[in-house]
């Protein structure tokens, strides 16, 4: 996928208590990214995180282990969400972060 931005970690959302569950956040989340993240909540250009989880274990159900919000050329704002599931398989699930649909899930 080419992707123009990636990796805008949620950290803000995951303080506020929007989301139970998402554990693993890659170590590169910077204020700069937070503060991206926030602001495009705050337009309503992309889902709250809380909402997002919530699709995506309704489809998946699993442990999540793994959050990001990308952007592509392609398909605009991304939620990226690694699901284990109970097979034990890593799923990641793309969901399109304005609308909540689903657009792939496929082997991690």
């Amino acid at each position: 996928m080419n992707k123009t931005t990636t990796s805008l970690i949620l950290v803000p959302l995951l303080a506020a208590g929007l989301v139970a569950g998402a554990s693993a956040l890659p170590a590169h989340a910077g204020k700069d990214n937070q503060a991206e993240a926030r602001l495009l909540l705050q337009r309503g250009e992309i889902l709250p995180l809380g909402r997002i989880l919530q699709i995506v274990q309704e489809r998946v159900p699993g442990d999540i282990i793994e959050v990001e919000l990308d952007r592509s050329d392609k398909h605009g704002w991304e939620y990226e969400v690694k699901v284990l599931a109970g097979t034990g398989r890593v799923l990641e699930v793309d969901v399109n972060a304005r609308t909540g649909e689903i657009r792939k899930i496929e082997d991690d």
